[in-house]
């Protein structure tokens, strides 16, 4: 499912991506749909924040050079205690990032 809204992207329906976006006109439901899903995984975006605060299991994609708040060479926030960080270990290579999520949705599945 995307939470992405604006998003022009051609190889949704190639992917089986659920795309509710347009429906949703506020924070407000946004959250609403955020209550339904096991995780939210993004990158630094304001829906990340949403789900964190709303104590929601959250996988945060950083850049290697990644904002303030994120504190350094950590995979958890102070800020959201649901939230797990997978942090870029060579700036601007997503691909290991990808793998080590990848990795831990499929931990997650044998749970």
């Amino acid at each position: 499912m995307s939470l992405q809204k604006d998003r022009a992207d051609e190889n949704a329906a190639a992917i089986d991506l659920i795309d509710w976006t347009s429906e949703l006109s506020d924070f407000t439901e946004t959250a609403g749909l955020i209550a339904n899903l096991d995780l939210v995984i993004s990158v630094d975006t304001a829906v990340a924040h949403l789900a964190g605060a709303m104590g929601k299991k959250v996988w945060l994609l950083l850049p290697f050079v990644a904002d303030w708040r994120w504190l350094a060479d950590c995979s958890d926030s102070p800020w959201y205690p649901t939230m797990r960080l997978f942090r870029q270990e060579i700036p601007g290579d997503w691909n290991p990032v990808i793998e080590r999520v990848t990795a831990a949705l499929k931990a997650e599945q044998t749970v």
